[in-house]
């Protein structure tokens, strides 16, 4: 049986993901920073009798990470599936709410997939779940360069996160090129991560893609959305499935790419 670990799946996008994950075979870690709703929605899957576990994981935690996955090592536990789900969207915007948003957004779903690499399968599917507002046309013309081709290093990465926040704290954000939404900046650098990952993956049998769900009605997309989270969810399930000749380092909306 095939193992999928999602991440921010108490509710939504995620939930959603762990249900048509679990529908497909594979028995699902759903993982979710609050242990009460975390739990609640994996009794709402079993009562489906579906195969999905509930483990407390708040991405932004350094311990709560690491006991995450010395559960995983102790159960010997191999991952053919990591779907980087979790998320967050602040009102406001100034430093701290750019801190908390990258730290979360990306920064979280970097080190969570470094952390697991070990335990991921030689076939394994790690899909980052993006957003079209992350695309690159969100930057001005000069700032866009820094993420474009060549694709920038890890180091080069984290020094763009860095200097949007420190922009940001600065009041200078807008005068240097970056737009007044942490999320946005997230999913950038998320994607931007996405490319590393596929070049360093190349020649291997791991594939990594970010996905965009599309504007969907959760809690975070909210009534208006236009899109129903089995919708949503169904990009992502794809990503995480893939066959072995599949694409890599790509961006995906309904199983077609779009644009950085």
């Amino acid at each position: 049986m095939k193992t999928a670990v999602v991440t921010g799946a108490n509710r939504g996008i995620g939930l959603e993901s762990c249900r048509q994950l679990a529908q497909a075979g594979f028995k699902v870690f759903l993982t979710s920073r609050d242990e009460v709703k975390g739990q609640r929605a994996a009794r709402e899957l079993a009562a489906e009798k579906l195969n999905a576990t509930f483990l407390q994981l708040d991405v932004a935690d350094a311990q709560s990470a690491t006991r995450f996955i010395e559960h995983l090592q102790g159960e010997e536990e191999r991952i053919d599936a990591l779907v980087n789900n979790a998320g967050i969207a602040l009102d406001g915007f100034d430093e701290q709410v750019a801190r908390r948003t990258l730290d979360v957004n990306f920064y979280g779903a970097v080190h969570l997939t470094d952390a697991l690499m070990p335990l991921l399968g030689e076939d394994a599917r790690i899909v980052m779940v993006s957003s079209g507002l992350g695309e690159l046309s969100c930057l001005s013309r000069s700032r866009r360069e820094g993420f474009e081709s060549p694709v920038p290093t890890r180091q080069r990465l984290r020094e763009l996160m860095e200097a949007f926040v420190e922009s940001v704290a600065a009041g200078r954000h807008r005068q240097e090129g970056w737009p007044s939404s942490a999320y946005r900046v997230s999913k950038v650098g998320l994607n931007a991560f996405t490319r590393i990952l596929g070049r360093e993956l190349a020649g291997s049998s791991r594939l990594v893609n970010a996905v965009d769900p599309g504007w969907v009605q959760t809690d975070m997309g909210g009534p208006g959305a236009t899109r129903s989270v089995e919708k949503g969810a169904a990009g992502i399930v794809w990503a995480a499935t893939l066959p072995a000749d599949g694409p890599t380092g790509g961006f995906f909306r309904d199983g077609r790419p779009v644009a950085w």
